[in-house]
């Protein structure tokens, strides 16, 4: 008997701890169904990162730019899980991009407050700027009030090249964020030394940007041979040089004539003199005549004229 009801006691036992563990593992599995089911409306509303935002670009989607410490955000987390629940009766699909991990997508779609919504058709976006409840947004969708609206134009599409610059620019900022950070919390440099070789660094590269330039613009627009230009100016100067030599020698010419010319002249007059001195010498002792005197003097009157003349 002692026996029997002993092995009776174990066994309540055993049936009282088996019935607690079940108890537990049932209570874990219905926790882990319910937080698959929530998973899974949840993964209705998808993702958006810089590795798969091209897939907004077919289809029609409806997109919220939000923050983690945004209240506002907060707020429409909840409506924005239950468009994402009807996003297939709506034939739409739900996604989101978080700001703080997707810088590139902000500067893409030019994001300035939050929390901000697109709706995107085939490519093209429009801004949403209505309520944000759920209502208004299944009837923004419903009713197709986004084809009231004037969508983004195409220089400021998320797809245009500049809204790609745009997007590299934001990442940098955030990049030269983070070194900054990492420069004052890791390493200790205070604000200023971080400062300093940033602006170091901004030199450095917009000198070596500007040398690439010149070569570039160089390779392209290559300058002109300058040796022709040399040439042309040699031959001017040598035509001028000529053409003064030619006019001195021709004044020089000039100068030799007349020269020549005088001394001619000279010579006459002093043969003439002689002739009249020895004249004079032979006749000292009579006295002229009247016709010689005049002869004379009419000889004389002609060389006198000559003389003006040469000078």
């Amino acid at each position: 008997m002692c026996v029997s009801s002993n092995m009776a006691g174990l066994t309540r036992a055993d049936m009282l701890k088996y019935g607690r563990r079940s108890c537990w593992i049932s209570a874990v599995l219905l926790m882990l169904a319910a937080r698959a089911v929530a998973q899974t409306d949840a993964s209705n509303v998808q993702t958006v990162a810089d590795a798969n935002w091209t897939l907004i670009l077919h289809d029609e989607w409806m997109i919220k730019f939000y923050a983690p410490w945004c209240p506002a955000c907060q707020h429409l987390q909840t409506d924005w899980e239950n468009l994402g629940r009807q996003s297939e009766s709506l034939g739409i699909s739900v996604g989101r991009v978080d700001v703080t991990q997707q810088p590139g997508l902000s500067g893409r779609f030019l994001v300035t407050t939050l929390p901000t919504i697109f709706h995107a058709k085939d490519g093209n976006f429009r801004k949403y700027v209505s309520s944000r409840t759920i209502e208004d947004i299944q009837a923004y969708v419903v009713q197709k009030k986004w084809a009231m609206v004037e969508p983004v134009p195409g220089w400021r599409s998320p797809s245009s090249l500049l809204m790609s610059g745009m997007a590299y620019l934001f990442r940098l900022s955030v990049w030269i964020r983070q070194i900054h950070t990492y420069l004052m919390n890791t390493l200790g440099i205070p604000s200023w030394g971080s400062y300093v070789i940033f602006a170091i660094i901004t030199l450095f590269m917009g000198l070596m940007l500007g040398l690439m330039l010149v070569l570039i613009a160089d390779c392209i627009w290559p300058s002109r041979p300058k040796h022709r230009e040399n040439k042309t100016v040699v031959i001017v100067k040598e035509e001028v040089s000529e053409e003064e030599v030619e006019d001195i020698l021709m004044e020089e010419k000039h100068a030799s004539d007349l020269d020549n010319e005088s001394e001619r002249v000279s010579g006459d007059d002093s043969t003439e003199e002689e002739g009249a001195m020895s004249d004079e010498d032979a006749g000292s002792d009579q006295p002229p005549s009247e016709g010689a005197a005049e002869s004379s003097v009419r000889k004389r009157k002609p060389q006198e004229q000559n003389t003006t003349e040469g000078t």
